[in-house]
């Protein structure tokens, strides 16, 4: 009997190995393309389940199809046979690069140390010549003395390119081996994946939908953001490389975006739009623009936790829609992609292979980095080197996209072209607000009194603390507040209903910290913003009069709380030179010239590591399991806490999730993604102390349930001991 890759599918047919084998080497070949690597990527595919022809995994596949999964319940741990280390010794011949991508097929990248300590079991090397000698059976190939694969020149550069490399190779490999496999066991969910991307098309609807735009009552306005994508659209033709386009709050950023990426993308033949957004809030306002653009038919992929839990019934049968959206999110194979930047690169610097199918989709792409000063400093050597590389190397164009455009340090990021026209002018055109900045500090009372003087007014705070003790100073019953003591589901109708008031001209009196700055498309008269980073006062700034709808200035009062707190780090040490920079004459007009934040970035990344971890020098050591251990765009010293939010409706599908999850019945990924919408997290510490005072219940390990009465309609989240959400910073 011919050996077998994987065990019977719904038909009863086993998967043959050859076969397997064949056709993921295709897949790859096709993949790395692309990046000129097809060669190695064919062999990675040829070798990669070479371990699979000895008899024990051949027996393991035997006891599998006694042993089938049922429906809603776990599948049977039966027997491992681990099969990479065949495949690892082949070939090890060939090409380095080529043995770290196979050992990480199953179970992450491996550094080289670690991968020549496991080649050094003996249990490891007790399977491999017989599975070798099994193999080369059926492979006859494998008997002829192995011819080294040259990798691309640019993978020889230097250590950290040949790293890079090895990370897109892998990734060729396990999304040719997952589409197999799933194409094998599962023909009709194989055939949902996307289509064709034809920017063309795409631009035309886009050009549609911008011809049919109503001015709204400011002709002004509506002029300038068609003159400014017109001229981003123009400059698409330009050759593939890193751009810069820096363009006002309100000058049209998303559809300026989307029209130089489609027309780069039909005149150099890129493969697809990837857009890479800070929040998860900014991600959900973003792909309904674009999907009103271009429908709903497989085109805009969002891809984010909670867009993926978010309209998942259990009880109704999924639409082809929901379907397409859960398979593309997977490997990012969809014409246009729009992600968080955490989601873009902890897959970019991660090890596990279900982040690393989506690298080589990355490779002859348009990526659009949306407010890219939100970019973690301390992390920058490493997030740069990598957009550096997938432009130089992987043929892929980098649109670094905001309204206060940073001035990197990094060589190659010094001098972008930039694709908006004129710049300064724009922003003289859209000077929207009026700054001013008292001198004295204000208490919380201060602050409360002049919010409450204003019928419709925001003020944004450094910590949720800071929120939450303003919000009890104004006590107004009618005061919305937003943060991350709000879960996900509730930030959303709190924004749905500022919309609304400042909509009908409501009082609408919005206490929120920073969560609101990048992106989030609303438009007060007032703002009031606590003295933070430069850059985040003018995000803040960005949400004032943004329409230009006022027939005067909006105004923007940045204060200095007297008691008030600020995040650790880079924010504090940013926050007190802003502090200094303003109290500097002429500040009330200069902040409104977009070549005044150059210099302060610049002094900012002079003054902190950009590599603090020290990733580029783990990278260099090829150490990708310290790299993915160390790199963390957000910190990840936090549990999710579910809290109970929602209709009961929702309430009921929470507790059915939270039952199922505890009881282990199901998928605990698709569990998740229906309880993440109704998540709060805090950090470990803090859980201790909640969980010590009998205010959080664990469900599993990372996930707790808040108890009866811990959630406040306004406030959120509220874990009160002693010390009064002692939690909050």
């Amino acid at each position: 009997m011919a050996a077998a890759a994987h065990s019977t599918n719904r038909l009863g047919v086993r998967h043959d190995l050859v076969d397997h084998l064949h056709a993921v080497a295709d897949r790859a070949e096709a993949f790395a393309h692309a990046f000129g690597a097809g060669d190695l990527a064919r062999a990675a595919g040829r070798y990669h389940d070479l371990g699979k022809f000895h008899p024990d995994f051949q027996d393991y596949l035997d006891w599998c199809d006694k042993n089938p999964q049922r429906p809603g319940e776990p599948r049977p741990r039966g027997p491992r046979v681990d099969h990479k280390g065949a495949g690892v010794q082949y070939s090890a011949e060939l090409s380095g690069a080529l043995q770290l991508a196979i050992v990480a097929h199953h179970g992450g990248l491996r550094s080289p140390g670690e991968l020549k300590t496991w080649l050094a079991d003996d249990r490891v090397q007790s399977r491999i010549d017989e599975a070798l000698r099994r193999a080369t059976e059926e492979l006859p190939e494998l008997a002829q003395p192995a011819i080294p694969i040259v990798a691309p020149a640019f993978a020889e550069d230097n250590a950290i390119a040949g790293e890079f490399f090895v990370r897109m190779l892998f990734s060729c490999l396990v999304d040719a081996d997952f589409l197999d496999t799933e194409a094998h066991f599962d023909v009709e969910k194989s055939l949902v994946r996307a289509g064709a991307f034809d920017p063309a098309v795409l631009a035309a609807k886009l050009a549609e939908h911008r011809a049919g735009l109503a001015s709204d009552g400011n002709e002004a306005l509506t002029a300038l953001r068609e003159r400014v994508a017109t001229a981003c659209e123009d400059a698409g033709d330009r050759d593939p490389g890193i751009y810069r386009m820096t363009v006002p709050t309100g000058g049209g950023k998303t559809l300026a975006g989307m029209a130089f990426a489609l027309r780069h993308a039909a005149a150099h033949g890129k493969r697809r739009v990837i857009v890479a957004i800070p929040y998860t809030s900014i991600t959900d306002q973003t792909a309904k623009i674009y999907r009103d653009i271009f429908g709903t038919d497989g085109v805009v992929l969002e891809h984010s936790s909670a867009a993926l839990a978010e309209d998942h019934d259990h009880d109704a049968p999924a639409t082809s829609e929901h379907n397409w959206q859960r398979l593309s999110a997977e490997n990012w194979d969809a014409p246009i992609v729009v992600t968080t930047t955490v989601q873009l690169f902890q897959s970019l610097l991660g090890k596990r292979t279900s982040g690393a199918r989506k690298l080589h989709n990355l490779a002859d792409s348009v990526i659009i980095l949306d407010e890219v000063q939100m970019l973690p400093v301390h992390h920058l050597d490493p997030l740069l080197d990598v957009l550096q590389r997938l432009a130089d190397d992987y043929g892929a164009t980098v649109l670094l996209s905001t309204a206060t455009q940073p001035a990197f340090m990094h060589a190659r990021f010094q001098g972008l072209p930039e694709i908006a026209p004129d710049p300064p002018a724009l922003f003289r055109e859209l000077q929207r607000v009026g700054y001013s900045f008292p001198t004295e500090p204000w208490s919380w009372d201060d602050a409360a009194s002049a919010l409450r003087a204003e019928p419709q007014a925001m003020m944004i705070l450094n910590t949720k603390k800071d929120a939450l003790a303003v919000l009890a100073a104004l006590d107004d019953p009618d005061a919305l507040h937003l943060s991350t003591l709000l879960c996900g589901a509730h930030r959303r109708v709190v924004l749905d209903e500022v919309k609304a008031r400042l909509k009908t001209r409501r009082p609408c009196r919005l206490v929120t910290t920073q969560v609101v700055e990048a992106g989030v498309d609303i438009d007060f008269p007032m703002v009031f913003r606590a003295m933070g980073p430069l850059d985040r006062i003018l995000q803040a700034a960005g949400r004032c009069n943004r329409e230009g709808k006022l027939d005067h200035l909006g105004r923007v009062v940045v204060f200095r709380p007297a008691d008030g707190g600020l995040p650790p780090g880079t924010y504090a040490i940013a926050t007190r030179h802003t502090a200094t920079v303003l109290a500097a004459d002429g500040w009330n007009e200069r902040i409104h010239d977009p070549d005044e934040i150059g210099p302060w970035f610049k002094w900012l990344y002079k003054t902190v590591s950009t590599d603090r971890d020290g990733i580029q020098k783990l990278r260099e050591s090829l150490d990708y399991t310290a790299v993915a251990s160390k790199f963390k765009m957000i910190e990840d010293d936090t549990e999710d806490v579910v809290v109970p939010y929602g209709s009961t409706e929702d309430r009921a599908k929470v507790d059915e999730a939270l039952e199922s999850l505890r009881a282990r019945r199901g998928s605990g990924r698709e569990l998740m993604r229906i309880l993440q919408p109704y998540t709060v997290s805090l950090r470990h510490r803090d859980i201790n102390r909640a969980a010590a005072r009998g205010l959080v219940d664990p469900v599993i390990d990372g996930v707790w349930k808040s108890g009866d009465g811990r959630y406040d309609e306004t406030r959120g989240l509220t874990l009160e001991g002693a010390d009064h959400n002692f939690f909050c910073v």
